[in-house]
């Protein structure tokens, strides 16, 4: 056994010293789920996995790490499409998963603050929040799998980010163990604190590489009485961005959330899920009755939550939207009227990821642009990408209310996945120049991990990226957190 060995050994004996030896993983077939991205297509390996279940047993594995400079990659329901939550390939890193550390603190309702450990659901959180007439309004389509400490090292955005916020906007304390194996304790439910530089917003969105996040104060909001779910076709991304500011305008703050979908974006997850009815069939039970679905350029699904009544609700909606049809911004629209049509409505939105899986391999963007500008970067970009690869099939949709698009391009029908794959390098290239020309960012809510560590270089200027590498030198000396990620 060389030297290196000899020190690994010691190492793994000391972290089952401290967590015991079942929660140190390392057979290969037991630390597959922890070294395998969310789409599959990355396998990173890993000297072990460790499954702390308290913010101490964190704190003695960093200082552990520190002692013995092994790199560590924390991870929380490992549902990121950035590569963030899994090791390379050396093997010389460990997982740290905080799965275990999943319990609710405590819930304030008087000042609507919820405290939960990181390794939490967000299905758990929205959950207790509702059990005490509370709303936690983050809400993602992994959110019965992705945990609280990865939304907030994403700073993951969802879609009621038009009214909420992204999760930054939704935390107010953080806990977090440093690289150094030391605990600070910032889990303050205070709204207000203005007692220097704000350290919680540094760990927020930092993807693990400054600290790793194991408990937060998160803000939770009355219950709506009512929220209701709208469905409506458009000529195009123009009228979207119209009904937008008619909505906007009508409806203030209780409108919710306002995504785009293509029409194409609705015909995969038709096709892939055919148990989903298109809003605009014969059979939908709102609606005007047609003998056959109407398909249309674009869609926005909208919801808009009340604190009146449902009857209330649904006057509103009703009435914004027909002066949105006699305007013309909108070509038609359907209102749902109970829990199990509002899930249908959403379950189109929220399945078109998986559709394009199934349907076979893409490339995928998570941008932001202004939102004044979305419908014009659309056009020039659809032209270009369709001009240079005729025949790629574009998926846009996405949180239009926030200017967030998961602008996404599929392989002409008939080629080669494998070969189309191969154009991803030009592809990027035309998405994000025209992403960079009005001003967006190359990701708008999925972070940078390992597969946009590279790509952010040639559109953040060097002093940004010197102050963030700054930043990181002075709380990861040692360059042992989440190394090869964000920077």
């Amino acid at each position: 056994m060389n030297e290196v060995d000899i020190m690994q050994t010691e190492f793994l004996a000391a972290c089952s010293n401290i967590l015991g030896n079942d929660f140190v993983i390392t057979n290969a077939t037991d630390q597959y789920p922890y070294l395998i991205d969310w789409r599959q297509r990355y396998l990173g390996k890993a000297l072990a996995v460790l499954l702390p279940q308290s913010t101490n047993e964190v704190a003695s594995l960093m200082r552990l790490c520190a002692e013995h400079q092994v790199a560590c990659v924390p991870q929380g329901g490992n549902t990121g499409l950035v590569l963030g939550s899994i090791p390379d390939q050396s093997g010389q890193a460990v997982v740290i998963s905080l799965k275990r550390m999943n319990r609710v603190l405590a819930v304030d309702v008087a000042n609507n603050t919820i405290t939960v450990e990181a390794g939490c659901l967000l299905a758990q959180v929205q959950a207790a929040a509702s059990e005490k007439q509370r709303l936690f309004p983050l809400s993602l389509a992994s959110e019965g799998s992705c945990t609280i400490g990865g939304n907030l090292s994403s700073n993951a955005g969802g879609t009621a980010v038009l009214r909420y916020g992204n999760t930054r906007d939704l935390c107010l304390g953080l806990e977090v163990v440093t690289a150094k194996g030391e605990i600070w304790n910032g889990l303050r439910g205070l709204r207000k604190d203005n007692t220097g530089y704000d350290l919680r917003d540094l760990f927020i969105g930092a993807e693990g590489t400054l600290g790793i996040i194991t408990a937060a104060v998160l803000k939770l909001f009355p219950q709506p009485r009512a929220q209701i779910t709208a469905f409506t076709a458009l000529k195009n991304a123009d009228d979207a961005l119209q009904l937008l500011n008619h909505c906007q305008y009508a409806l203030g703050p209780t409108l919710t959330a306002f995504e785009l979908i293509s029409d194409f974006s609705l015909q995969l997850v038709l096709k892939h899920f055919p148990q989903l009815q298109h809003p605009f069939g014969r059979d939908y039970p709102r609606g005007y009755p047609r003998s056959y679905p109407r398909s249309y350029p674009y869609y926005a699904l909208l919801e808009m939550s009340d604190h009146e009544s449902e009857s209330h609700a649904i006057a509103l909606v009703e009435q914004v939207l027909e002066q949105a049809i006699n305007d013309g911004h909108a070509t038609d629209a359907v209102c749902a009227t109970s829990i199990s049509q509002s899930r249908s409505l959403w379950m189109l939105r929220e399945h078109i990821s998986e559709a394009q899986a199934k349907e076979g391999k893409n490339i995928k963007h998570d941008i932001s642009i202004p939102v004044s500008q979305i419908p014009r970067f659309i056009q020039i970009t659809d032209a270009e990408l369709t001009a240079a690869f005729p025949g790629c099939q574009i998926v846009c949709f996405g949180h239009m209310g926030d200017g967030n698009l998961h602008y996404n391009v599929s392989a002409p029908v008939g080629s080669s996945d494998a070969d189309f794959i191969l154009q991803q390098a030009a592809i990027n290239r035309i998405v994000h120049d025209h992403v960079h020309q009005f001003n967006g960012s190359i990701s708008a809510e999925h972070g940078l991990g390992m597969l946009k560590r590279d790509e952010i270089k040639l559109y953040k200027s060097e002093l940004e990226l010197s102050m963030m590498r700054a930043i990181n030198a002075a709380l990861d000396p040692q360059n042992l957190m989440n190394p090869g990620k964000v920077l």
